[in-house]
């Protein structure tokens, strides 16, 4: 029995796709999951019978059972959105915890023995909010995350091992639902973020939506007026041909549509045009806050599924005035990463002489007033400074007779601290003096998890009042989070060796909602076929027939 205390596990929670990883023999070694895959798409389903599905079988269902299969649910972490599935409501940290439960589960049945430790990779973009709620989607999971990394920083860590030289990265990392650009350097040994920047709405996600709503306009259909099952199929049809990134792409609509759409790659250019606009903007932020002209850069790293799409790449490849590199998995990568830096955190021999630093993605400070005006935002930590950090700053009180200072906490970088992201607010008493005599020092701890405590200490008494921020709407006191785990448990999970055929069954059902004609009448063949296999309960008579079907399948070009 291994010591699962000494185990260093990562793990990739992905808007699209997730995986885990484990460090072992002195490099970082991918995880299969039940199917033999190292991504699982971070899809949640829950069948007729109450049994939850994760991964490849809930993504077949967004097309065959759209309104109870839940994906891109990571995109709405930190909000109060919830997704129903049959009668019950999930909150986004919930669903997410189903699938840590399901990579917790394909690495124990891997490794022979229970984990519990792990490296979990965040968006560099995320706000404290949404970390707060990866550390409590682990708790969910029964994992405990004993270090959030930035995930720009974990493909960072992931090269630079390959590497062994020094080099200026630029990593541009497009998930499926989140941007990163982060500069980062590699030298003796230190692994430096100077800079990271991004967008955490928008991923490959937008491309998909910008194409389906393409396809609606022609059409003449709107998101208003089309049923969600036929939705669900355009959907589906425009995910698949994105990801051909063939010219032209050819969108083959199902019924009821039966129509083809083709686009050339200038008019793919338009469709996406805003989208692709809106990657130049952090790219360049983030070279100005490093300081660095893109000459400066050695080597541009695409991390993220999204970046394989031809037109992100020329994008990149223009405003940096090189060619981006593809050397590790982009869609691995960060995972591989994230268990590096669990094994860093344990000292191994192959990676303890590695020193990480990390910086502070946005600005965080406090509404203030001026002669002039009140409400302007006012920076304690500036974004791109190096973490852990602590700074302070002196403010005054604002009128005469003042006894109560509201510190309101906003993220951001406008000047109003209305156009900030408002995170938390603090109440300190002062005693009672003219306006300006009483002072207050605000000092504001980011640490390397990127989770904020706040100090407010007024100078004439000495009294300090503390908070560590936290305003996760769900699951953060323990009545809230002893409820969430029991809705979580009350769900029936199908067995783990029986995932491959509830899978199959489940594709071969979109497979057969999709096609027409003599294609389905196949499909129709192979489904029949496929349970005469599961009704006669031979598991060697079951595994042939999967293993034939899949052989079929590939034909198709749907799987």
């Amino acid at each position: 029995m291994v010591d699962d205390s000494a185990l260093a596990i990562g793990i990739d929670l992905g808007t699209t796709n997730s995986a885990i990883a484990i460090w072992r023999d002195g490099k970082a070694q991918l995880i299969p999951n039940a199917l033999g895959s190292y991504l699982t798409p971070s899809v949640v389903s829950i069948d007729d019978d109450g049994h939850v599905l994760v991964g490849e079988a809930a993504r077949a269902r967004l097309v065959t059972k759209p309104t109870e299969t839940v994906a891109a649910f990571k995109r709405f972490m930190g909000s109060e959105k919830q997704f129903t599935l049959q009668t019950q409501q999930y909150t986004p940290t919930e669903l997410s915890a189903l699938v840590l439960k399901s990579l917790k589960a394909d690495a124990e049945a891997y490794l022979g023995c229970t984990i519990r430790d792990v490296v979990i990779s965040v968006p560099a973009y995320f706000s404290d909010q949404q970390r707060k709620q990866v550390y409590q989607a682990a708790e969910l999971a029964d994992l405990n995350a004993v270090r959030l990394i930035n995930e720009p920083t974990a493909a960072c860590l992931a090269y630079s091992l390959q590497k062994q030289q020094e080099r200026r990265f630029l990593v541009f990392d497009l998930g499926g639902g989140t941007f990163d650009v982060t500069v980062v350097e590699y030298q003796d040994s230190f692994v430096e973020v100077r800079s990271s920047t991004g967008d955490n709405r928008l991923g490959g996600e937008d491309f998909t939506e910008a194409l389906v709503l393409h396809v609606l306009g022609t059409l003449n259909l709107s998101l208003d007026t089309i049923d969600v099952s036929d939705l669900a199929k355009i959907v589906s049809v425009c995910e698949r041909a994105k990801k051909q990134s063939n010219d032209p792409l050819v969108l083959e609509l199902p019924e009821p549509f039966n129509q083809t759409l083709t686009l050339n790659n200038k008019a793919l250019e338009e469709v996406w045009h805003n989208v692709l606009t809106r990657l130049a903007l952090p790219l360049k932020r983030a070279l100005s806050d490093a300081k660095m002209t893109p000459s400066e850069i050695d080597e541009l790293i695409f991390v993220g599924g999204a970046t394989r799409l031809r037109q992100v790449q020329q994008l990149a490849n223009r405003l940096l005035g090189r060619f981006g590199s593809h050397e590790l998995d982009p869609d691995l990568v960060v995972a591989m990463g994230a268990a590096t830096q669990a094994a860093c955190r344990l000292r191994d021999e192959a990676v303890e002489e590695l020193i990480l630093t990390d910086v502070c993605p946005f600005s965080l400070g406090i509404e203030v007033g001026t002669n002039e005006h009140s409400g302007v935002f006012s920076p304690i930590i500036e974004r791109n400074t190096v973490i852990p950090t602590s700074r302070v700053e002196r403010y005054f009180t604002s009128h005469d007779d003042q006894t109560q200072v509201d510190v309101s906490i906003y993220q951001g970088e406008r000047y109003w601290a209305r156009e900030n992201i408002f995170i938390d607010t603090l109440t300190v008493d002062v005693p009672a003096g003219k306006r300006g005599e009483q002072q207050v020092d605000v000092r504001f701890s980011y640490d390397i998890n990127g989770l904020l405590e706040v100090d407010v200490t007024v100078v004439s008494t000495q009294k300090t009042t503390q908070k560590v921020i936290d305003r996760s709407p769900i699951g953060m006191t323990p009545e809230q989070q002893q409820l969430s785990r029991e809705r979580l448990e009350r769900l029936k999970v199908h067995p783990r060796d029986q995932l491959p055929n509830i899978t199959l069954a489940e594709k071969l059902n979109r497979l057969y909602e999709e096609l027409l004609g003599d294609q389905r009448d196949a499909v129709g063949e192979m489904i029949r076929f496929f349970t005469n296999a599961i009704d006669s309960q031979d598991d060697k008579v079951i595994r042939d027939a999967r293993k034939e079907i899949e052989s079929h399948l590939k034909a198709f070009l749907f799987i």
